[in-house]
């Protein structure tokens, strides 16, 4: 009897000891032990920079499916070529959701000793700009129990959206310039007066996002906006933007095309920008190395890689140097975009005012943001009559004009296509979906396998899961 419980003693101390290396053996050694709200703000702000101006959610797909850039080899994505496994089309849902939306909760769920009430502010503000880019691009997600449970329930787009303006609202009453600050912010160096102006223009997309649907909401909604003495992003110099700095922390377009060369500018913003004498082709493109060639030509997109090939390397215009030095800022939400989404409030009725003197400021501040400040110039481009505003066919003037404004922005960009239906795009002669444009990101393909029955219950709502599938806000 004493020899069989010394035996069970012996096993169960041995047991504990093997656990107690288990846990040494299973601890990441470079994980944060307690990890702290100014760094986790900080990985936050570049992880969605990196993300949204990144090549899978970006130049590799939402900046081809709304024809800024083009593929002049390997052009599958160019010609939607694309699975639900592809990167291009998880990697927003998976940084999403693993990095930012896991990282952002931390924040929120630290006691009031870690993070005071501005952090939290900015992080719902951050939380609720990753969401609004999924929403945006997938359809139906998890919103309410994302980072709750291991296979939260989705919900409809038009739950989210809803929801966001709550969340923002939330926001804007957390963050407050007169209680301590914050540390960490590499965008606003914590001027907490522009995160609120932050929040309040993202009130201001969704108001426009849900403008279709629920015109009463986003009319309440822009009230409460215009009312709001914490304003809008009001110039330039407010501009939400991630600013890089050199190798390896630089824009993902440079460290790109550091090493490759497979994207052009497209044919169908060169041949539109020339037709308007734009002064923001030159920025937009560089000429081709050809010097025989001596004029921006833009790539077609959706050919067959041999097509693609064919029209040369060396004859056609790389995106402007602008957009690929070590240091160009990623911008998230520009003083044009809160101009042109004025004006498209005025013309539907929603506030009071001038929705051409709207028009101009938003076109004459993206011309300024890309360094174009002559005032003959600007007042020459803004005289045109295919530039002049028209309020019989409102979605038209700011729908092409505000794609202009948008280069680089793929995600936003291809939100604000669908949305206004302008430019009229079509798809390139190789392309596979029966000439029909991309409509939606497919959902990863490791959501039928881990989160299947709520996965099922979004088909069954939104529709099929193809890239041609109509979402929610995209009332056509």
């Amino acid at each position: 009897m004493f020899k069989n419980i010394l035996s069970l003693i012996l096993v169960a101390f041995a047991l504990s000891s093997c656990n107690d290396q288990l846990d040494d053996i299973n601890r990441n050694p470079n994980a944060t032990e307690t990890p702290l709200a100014p760094f986790l703000l900080t990985g936050s702000l570049k992880h969605g920079a990196d993300l949204y101006w990144g090549s899978n959610s970006s130049f590799n797909s939402s900046l081809l499916f709304i024809q800024h850039w083009a593929k002049i080899q390997y052009t599958e994505p160019d010609r939607y070529e694309l699975s639900n496994t592809a990167t291009e089309i998880t990697t927003l849902w998976n940084t999403g959701y693993a990095t930012l939306i896991t990282d952002l909760n931390t924040i929120l769920a630290f006691p009031d000793a870690q993070a005071n009430s501005n952090f939290k502010g900015v992080a719902l503000a951050l939380r609720s700009w990753t969401f609004l880019l999924l929403t945006d691009t997938y359809g139906d997600i998890p919103y309410k129990e994302a980072g709750q449970i291991v296979t939260p329930a989705y919900n409809t787009q038009k739950e989210v959206y809803t929801g966001l303006l709550e969340d923002l609202t939330q926001a804007q009453q957390l963050l407050d310039p007169s209680k301590d600050g914050i540390t960490g912010d590499v965008v606003y160096k914590g001027d907490i007066s522009k995160w609120k102006k932050f929040v309040n223009s993202l009130r201001l997309r969704i108001a426009l996002r849900i403008s279709d649907r629920e015109p009463d909401l986003a009319k309440q909604t822009l009230a409460s906006i215009t009312s709001d003495p914490s304003g809008l992003i009001s110039n330039n110099s407010e501009t939400f933007q991630f600013i890089y700095t050199s190798s390896p922390q630089q824009n993902p377009a440079a460290a790109w095309f550091e090493t490759r060369d497979d994207y052009r500018i497209s044919k169908t913003i060169v041949d539109k920008l020339s037709e308007l004498s734009d002064p923001r082709l030159s920025v937009y493109a560089q000429l081709p190395s050809d010097p025989s060639v001596g004029k921006y030509v833009g790539a077609a997109n959706g050919l067959s890689n041999s097509d693609a090939n064919n029209q040369g390397f060396a004859k056609t215009s790389k995106p402007g140097t602008y957009f690929l030095t070590s240091q160009s800022p990623a911008v998230i939400f520009s003083y044009a975009e809160v101009q042109f989404a004025l004006s498209e409030a005025v013309a539907r009725g929603l506030i009071t005012g001038n929705a051409e003197t709207y028009y101009k400021q938003a076109i004459t501040a993206s011309l300024n943001q890309f360094g174009i400040t002559d005032t003959k110039t600007i007042s020459d481009y803004l005289n045109q009559p295919s530039v002049q505003y028209n309020p019989a066919n409102y979605k038209k003037s700011i729908g092409e004009q505000k794609w202009i404004a948008f280069y680089g922005q793929g995600l936003d960009a291809f939100a604000e296509w669908r949305r206004l239906d302008y430019p009229e795009l079509k798809a390139g002669t190789a392309t596979v979906l029966e000439g029909k444009m991309p409509l939606r990101f497919f959902y990863p393909g490791s959501e039928q396998s881990l989160n299947g029955k709520s996965y099922k219950v979004a088909i069954a709502n939104q529709g099929e899961d193809l890239l041609t599938t109509r979402l929610w806000f995209d009332v056509k």
